[in-house]
């Protein structure tokens, strides 16, 4: 009995360990359908996410990214992580909205220009288009 509870502990944490290394990677497993929104008038691009997407909403990830310096946008406990350095985001033309998400913290992260990691809920958001697809709430970050 000590080593199944042994093995899945330690699988537990193999688990945890690759899904924080690999959160993007999965998070890119998503496709787009497009259907007319009601609220916006407009035929508009929504995702249909992987099973393995689906699997993360609700759950603790932890990422690593670049903060975008979305200023006018930025509140106190409020920014977007781009998977991509600054120059090769989505909203600079090199990737898609699958590599860019919001971040809500529980305590001001000030900005920087280099990498940083942060852990929290993921929500996964098929049915707004004013937000980002992928929002990340409690998020603190780790050293």
């Amino acid at each position: 009995m000590r080593i199944i509870i042994a093995l899945l502990f330690c699988f537990g944490s193999s688990m945890a360990m690759a899904q924080s290394t690999n959160a993007w990677k999965t998070l890119s497993r998503v496709h787009y359908k497009t259907r007319f929104d009601e609220l916006t008038q407009f035929e508009e691009e929504y995702p249909i996410f992987s099973e393995e997407v689906k699997a993360l909403d609700c759950t603790e990830i932890t990422l690593e990214g670049w903060m975008i310096p979305l200023d006018e946008l930025r509140g106190e406990n409020y920014f977007v992580l781009s998977s991509l350095p600054f120059a090769n985001c989505f909203f600079c033309g090199g990737a898609g909205p699958e590599t860019v998400m919001e971040i809500f913290s529980k305590k001001q992260i000030d900005f920087t220009e280099k990498k940083i990691k942060v852990t929290g809920k993921l929500k996964i958001n098929a049915d707004d288009p004013l937000r980002l697809m992928y929002i990340l709430n409690e998020a603190r970050l780790i050293d």
